[in-house]
């Protein structure tokens, strides 16, 4: 089974409602997809890569190098549980950005401004999708009118492991908040999505987005999309590069399943996903993301 590649430029056309029943559809049986022509450059993307590449040579890799990580892996032979053989740094819009690397911090900018536009088009598709109003989501999101969302950017970089069976690129987890937007590299795999029980690995294409839906759509929707579990392998072949940008709620936002689809399912509210803030979710979800997620929407519900 592959990851549906979805071309996200034939929704202004005459294709618009098969594109629309794709991107339904993967949301509802796997919780990802790629898309192409999803309007952000090439010329934009390319710059991405060469940027984000320079970075984690300049200011990263001698770090990681000589990081209690690799030393531990070298000097024991058992297999590492507790951790994940990543160099990540986290992008917002209010704290300070690496400043070495010629061209970064404008080339990011640029990028997470166009990818921010991505993630409210996508949005916009799914309340269609699910019978909401337009901007229902993104308003549940921000707390209402506004620009209070939270949007961070995630640059990762898996290098090459002498012992990819020790230990993982990141461990299995689903992701905590709304719509996730990837940009993971082109030539080296890792990345894998649960789907019955199989592994399915998300293949490498160049230029694609990735999308995935967090535990919140899950809550939204009342179900209807699932956050998958995914993560990553390591690997002795080449430095994975992976970017990955999170659309979630403000922690102030209350998020509950949509009012019209607990209509239409008719199901007892007991059995619905719990009413909650989204900050209260998080206090949990940091405790406990490599674990399963129905325990979080159980304590969730109780606070």
């Amino acid at each position: 089974m592959a990851i549906p590649v979805i071309d996200f430029s034939k929704l202004n056309g005459e294709e618009r409602a098969k594109t629309l029943a794709q991107i339904a559809n993967a949301c509802e049986e796997l919780g990802f997809f790629q898309l192409v022509n999803h309007g952000i450059s090439e010329e934009l993307l390319e710059r991405v890569k060469k940027v984000s590449s320079e970075f984690y040579k300049l200011e990263r890799e001698e770090n990681f190098k000589n990081s209690k990580l690799v030393n531990l892996l070298n000097e024991t032979g058992e297999k590492l549980e507790n951790v994940d053989w990543e160099d990540v740094i986290i992008l917002l819009d209010d704290n300070e950005w690496p400043s070495e690397t010629p061209g970064f911090q404008e080339t990011m900018k640029e990028y997470r401004f166009e990818l921010k536009k991505l993630g409210e088009k996508v949005m916009e598709v799914m309340d269609e999708n699910l019978g909401l109003p337009k901007g229902y989501i993104k308003n549940a999101f921000n707390d209402g009118e506004g620009e209070n969302a939270f949007f961070g950017t995630k640059v990762s970089h898996y290098p090459p492991c002498p012992h990819p069976e020790r230990v993982n690129g990141l461990r299995a987890h689903t992701d905590a908040g709304g719509v996730i937007l990837l940009f993971q590299d082109d030539k080296v795999g890792g990345l894998q999505v649960l789907k019955d029980g199989q592994w399915i690995d998300v293949q490498p294409l160049p230029n694609t987005i990735v999308i995935n839906t967090g535990d919140q759509i899950e809550v939204l929707s009342n179900g209807r999309y699932k956050s998958a579990w995914h993560r990553i392998l390591s690997s002795t072949d080449g430095n994975r590069r992976s970017i990955a940008s999170f659309y979630n709620p403000s922690l102030k936002a209350t998020i509950a399943p949509a009012p019209q689809l607990l209509e239409k399912t008719n199901q007892e509210v007991e059995q619905t996903y719990p009413k909650f803030v989204f900050g209260d979710y998080m206090s949990i979800y940091v405790q406990q993301k490599f674990l399963p997620k129905e325990p979080r929407f159980q304590a969730v519900r109780a606070m």
